[in-house]
């Protein structure tokens, strides 16, 4: 890890605040000027030229000040930002809003993702909570046409899944009725592996249904199960970074593609850092089209009971404080909302 002293962590954190603000390269004289340094600017351009050493700002072009690198960043976010709170008077504003929307989730997922994108300036995803282990409620069979049969699954917590299942030969709606009739009798409130065992015995077409039913069930664990509420991209590719229609592709692909997310969100979120914030700048050397982004993730709700997750997606130069206390905040209040929805 690099050690930096005092004054170069000081002239790092304006040079990255004041980037934030203007997008253009920041020179010395402007430093000194801008803050009322009581150092020189030929103090501070030598603190500059071994900080580029370092990796952590670097030089567009000859004579143009220093932008920070993606490394500038990081250090700055685990180095030198600390602890950041929004400001309490913000704070009882967006409570009042979650006040006012009740306990319906749907406007509580709607209100979280428009909250996220105004106060952090960037592109906010949120998912619903979900129960973190599926548990198997009801379900009907119907069906349709020849071989095709329409599935209705519900799961605890009220998750609804619908699917069309081509079995192996014709099968009457009264031999559908039964199969539905006798796993419903037998499988509430059972986890995968249980209805595994106890389907041991069945019919063909009963283990069938039972075996499309637990991979079902075991996709709704997925971390990223559910709808997707999302605002602000428009605000994110207006930013001149996003100018350019590569990386504008990939901001999209990013926001939009279901896989890439669900990867993303599996690979750095886990049940063990509910109500932690994950920062991820410019795609951490793992994901190419995160490369001109960054991310601020985090998970809410109750371990054991049912979690969801949230975060917002800009450019590298990312209001960080903002974004990540933003983050944090609406993550708190989601998590009150899976201890009332809980325990009311």
């Amino acid at each position: 890890m690099l050690e930096l002293n005092e004054r170069q962590k000081l002239i790092l954190a304006l040079v990255i605040r004041a980037h934030i603000e203007t997008t253009q390269p920041i020179g010395s004289v402007h430093l000194v000027e801008r803050y009322h340094l009581d150092f020189s600017s030929a103090t501070v351009r030598n603190e500059m030229v071994a900080m580029t050493e370092m990796g952590l700002l670097r030089q567009p072009h000859t004579s143009a000040g220093r932008v920070p690198t993606e490394e500038g960043y990081r250090y700055f976010v685990r180095q030198i930002m600390g602890h950041t709170e929004l400001p309490s008077t913000t704070k009882r504003m967006i409570a009042h809003q979650f006040y006012q929307a009740g306990h319906d989730v749907d406007r509580w997922m709607r209100l979280a993702a428009s909250v996220l994108a105004q106060h952090s300036q960037a592109a906010s995803l949120v998912t619903a909570p979900h129960p973190e282990q599926s548990r198997f409620k009801h379900l009907e069979l119907i069906s349709t046409l020849g071989r095709q049969v329409l599935m209705v699954l519900v799961l605890s917590g009220g998750d609804v899944r619908q699917q069309m299942l081509t079995l192996a030969e014709p099968v009457t709606q009264e031999q559908l009725s039964h199969a539905a009739q006798r796993i419903n009798d037998n499988c509430q409130e059972q986890d995968m592996d249980a209805m595994a065992r106890l389907s041991e015995s069945w019919s063909a077409l009963e283990k069938d249904v039972i075996k499309l039913i637990t991979e079902e069930m075991a996709h709704s664990q997925n971390i990223l199960a559910g709808e997707v509420y999302r605002d602000g991209l428009a605000q994110v590719l207006a930013e001149p970074e996003f100018a350019g229609m590569e990386t504008a592709r990939k901001a999209l692909r990013v926001f939009e593609e279901r896989s890439f997310l669900e990867d993303l969100l599996n690979r750095t979120l886990t049940t063990a850092n509910v109500g932690g914030v994950q920062v991820l700048i410019g795609g951490e050397g793992t994901w190419e089209e995160l490369r001109d982004c960054s991310m601020v993730l985090a998970r809410y709700g109750v371990p054991g009971l049912a979690t969801g997750t949230l975060g917002v997606l800009g450019p590298i130069r990312m209001a960080y404080g903002q974004s990540i206390s933003t983050v944090r905040f609406i993550a708190g209040l989601l998590s009150d909302l899976v201890v009332d929805l809980h325990t009311a």
